[in-house]
Parts: structure tokens; sequence; C-alpha cells
């Protein structure tokens, strides 16, 4: 407790913090109406272990930040942004692929939480979300295994001597016939690859259940976004002889009524433009055929494009939270000088 008085919260902390209380409030009403909908008595442990988690972060997170005395984010609200009465969206079988998907992406960003925290107490509580964020991914995993619905990335043939890159065409050769894949190339168009037909049925339901043009549209824009991206990946696999074909859109049923607010599919897309970003980044990073870079480049310009469109629909109805900024000293020195 010392400790907590003397030594101020960092800004990697306040951002991360922050940044994972919207995601936890987000999350929980996403959740929470999983759970009222939910029938498959397998899957309903994992969707109550989820929520208890994403409810537990929310009331530790506040607690920091209050005791820092920072404002809590707007955040989003089970009576504001979900309709618990509402028809199935989704079915079981997306929701576990959806929980199993999260459990994945929460592990890499707490484990970079923990790696730039300082205050012990900050590291205490991203190591439990670690803990935690494994038993879900577990719990997930298995089950999917158990009812054989978990796509596993493609297999290669075993190694039985090592070999050299003896010729430049390894990275260079833009134009003609490609060598074959590396396994960590084909490792990230599958990945990639799942988590845009993921998104795609994510998006299918919230286009069906939003009630602005805009948003709509933007829903709609982001499906065929994602449904290229699919085809490209599934065509670099394909050159080397690797079949994929994941499709989750038959898990999305026929409901048009109001299940979601706007703000919160809006937000929910936000973050997975963000995280496609960043994933589109790992794949220009670990991929030396240089035909893969340029791809990924193109992509993520095109989603950063998308998240712009987003962005302005979200300042418009004022549902994007700015998240904390540094001081305005020259704002703050102009104060003095007004008449």
């Amino acid at each position: 407790m010392k400790e907590k008085n003397q030594i101020r919260l960092t800004s990697t902390e306040i951002a991360q913090l922050w940044a994972q209380y919207l995601s936890d409030s987000a999350s929980q009403c996403i959740l929470l109406y999983f759970l009222e909908k939910v029938e498959d008595e397998e899957i309903k442990p994992i969707i109550e272990y989820a929520a208890k988690l994403s409810s537990r972060h929310i009331q530790e997170i506040a607690n920091i930040l209050t005791e820092e005395k920072h404002t809590l984010p707007q955040g989003f609200k089970v009576e504001d942004d979900v309709n618990l009465t509402a028809p199935r969206l989704y079915s079981d079988t997306y929701v576990l692929q959806f929980i199993h998907q999260m459990s994945k992406i929460g592990l890499t960003s707490y484990a970079a939480s923990l790696s730039s925290t300082v205050r012990k107490d900050i590291t205490d509580y991203y190591k439990s979300c670690l803990v935690d964020t494994m038993t879900l991914f577990e719990m997930s995993k298995d089950t999917l295994l158990t009812k054989g619905l978990y796509v596993r990335s493609p297999y290669f043939p075993n190694l039985d001597h090592v070999d050299l890159v003896e010729k430049q065409s390894f990275i260079w050769d833009l134009f003609g016939e490609k060598r074959p894949l590396t396994a960590i190339e084909a490792s990230n168009l599958y990945a990639n690859t799942q988590r845009n037909a993921l998104g795609i049925a994510t998006l299918m339901g919230f286009s069906q259940v939003a009630k602005s043009k805009d948003v709509t549209q933007f829903f709609i824009k982001g499906i065929e976004i994602a449904k290229k991206h699919v085809q490209l990946f599934s065509e670099k696999l394909a050159e080397s002889d690797i079949p994929i074909a994941v499709s989750w859109a038959v898990e999305v049923t026929n409901v048009t009524s109001h299940v979601f607010s706007e703000k919160l599919m809006m937000y929910y897309v936000a973050t997975l433009n963000a995280l496609g970003i960043g994933f589109y980044g790992t794949g220009i990073a670990q991929s030396p055929r240089i035909d893969l870079g340029v791809m990924y480049n193109k992509m993520s310009v095109q989603v950063q494009m998308y998240s712009e469109d987003g962005a302005n629909i979200m300042i418009k109805n004022k549902w994007l939270e700015q998240p904390p900024l540094a001081s305005d000293r020259k704002e703050l020195a102009n104060k003095n000088n007004q008449s």
C-alpha cells in the first residue's frame, strides 16, 4: 500500500488500464447477451467464466483508477448497450469461436501490458489476467476439440535435414513462380483467414440489427473488405497447395430486431480494425517473401481508410471517447493571456 501511495501510474499503465476498461465493459455486454441465449450446456460454463472475468476486471480497474483520482471512462453499460431480451443473433458455435479468438488476443495483449508495467500492484494484476485468460483459452480450445469444431493450422512435412538460403529469390522473387511458403508465412496467412472469416460473421449480424443507414453501410463495406482479404489469403495458401475453407456466416440467424447499441458495435469494429492492422504488421515482419509484404501493406492501408470512415461516424454521433492526453502546455500558458 505504501508503494501505491508513493508511485504514480506511468502513462503506459494509464493507457493500458483505460483501454482495458473500455474493452471489458463492451465484452460484458456481449457476453451477458450470449449467456442469455446459450442452449449448449457444454458452452454455457465457458461464457459464464468469461463474463465473470470481464466483471471482475472492470471492478479492479475502477478501484485502481479511482484510488489514483482518475476519472473512469464512460465505457458501456448493459442497460444502455444491449437488449438481453432480443432473439438469438448468433449460434452457440459462433459464440464458442468468438470466445476462443478473444482469449487468444487477450493472452497477447495482457503479455504486452505485463511486460511494460512498473508498479507491483499493476504487475500482479496483469499476471492474474494472464492466468485467468489461459484458463479461458484452454476451456474454449478443449471444447472446440471435443465438438470437432477446431480448425487446425496447416500441417507441414517432417524436417529431415537443415537447408540454408542460397538465392536472393527466396526474398525478392516478385514476379514469376514463387517459392513455397515458409511455416511462419503459412501460419500467419491461416490465422488472418480465420480472424477475417469470424469478422465477416460478426459484421453480418451487426449489419442486420443496425438501424442507421450510414452504420449499416459501414458494416456492409467491412464485410466486402474482409471477404476480399480471405480470398487473397486463400489464394496465397493455394499457391503452395495448402487448402483452407473456413466460414462462420451460417452461424448468423435472420434476426433484425435491436440487439446491441450502434455505439457498442462501432466500438467493437474499431477494435477489430486496430487488431487487424497489428496482425498484418506481424505478417509483414515475419514474411521474407516480398509479395506477401506488398499484399499485407495494401491491406493495412485499406483497413486504415475503413477505420477512418468508422471514426468519422463515431465522432459525428459522439460515440468516441478521447483517450488520456498529455498536458497542452501552450494552451495552459495562453490562459493567463486571455482578456
